[in-house]
């Protein structure tokens, strides 16, 4: 059994564990503090990022799914609006693909870096809108379904588009673009 453990430490990363710890808790905890949308949706979209090119897509793809949830239950997203969290989920996963293609398939990474920022950020929003339309006019009084889809629509696209500049900004100084 000690021999197992040896091998084990042997493959663990310490570095790549720390930096996703640090990044997955910045996402757990940032939604209970911070109510603004455009601040916690351009940080949480940044940290995406960051956590794509410093850990991997795996790891990157995990954090997706955390930020909606305690969003939820932070209140930055209305109880009522429990049926959209999948959905939120699901766009988040859109964006970060898009980006990790756009990157490593493109001539220019640089290119391809703003390239899958831009279509993520547009297919993250554009996915968004449509299903939370949609869900929130079967799910909820029309008032609500109207605030429900302006919070799902242009914001989801400046955020996930500032949080690409504000990911750029970290990512290139320490190299880890390009």
């Amino acid at each position: 059994m000690q021999y197992l453990k040896e091998r084990a430490l042997e493959f663990a990363n310490v570095q790549v564990i720390a930096q996703f710890l640090i990044l997955s808790t910045v996402v757990t905890v940032l939604p209970f503090y911070f109510h603004v949308q455009l601040v916690t949706g351009l940080i949480i979209n940044a940290i995406f990022i960051l956590t794509l090119f410093f850990v991997g897509i795996r790891s990157a793809l995990v954090i997706c799914l955390v930020p909606s949830l305690m969003a939820l239950s932070g209140g930055l997203l209305p109880a009522v609006l429990a049926p959209v969290v999948p959905f939120i989920m699901i766009g988040n996963v859109i964006f970060v693909l898009s980006i990790d293609w756009f990157y490593n398939n493109w001539a220019s990474r640089k290119t391809g870096y703003w390239i899958g920022v831009v279509v993520g950020s547009f297919l993250k929003f554009t996915f968004l809108y449509l299903s939370v339309d949609f869900i929130a006019k079967l799910l909820l009084k029309q008032e609500l379904a109207v605030k429900v889809a302006q919070m799902m629509s242009w914001p989801q696209f400046v955020t996930a588009v500032l949080g690409g500049v504000l990911a750029y900004a970290i990512l290139k100084p320490l190299g880890k673009l390009f």
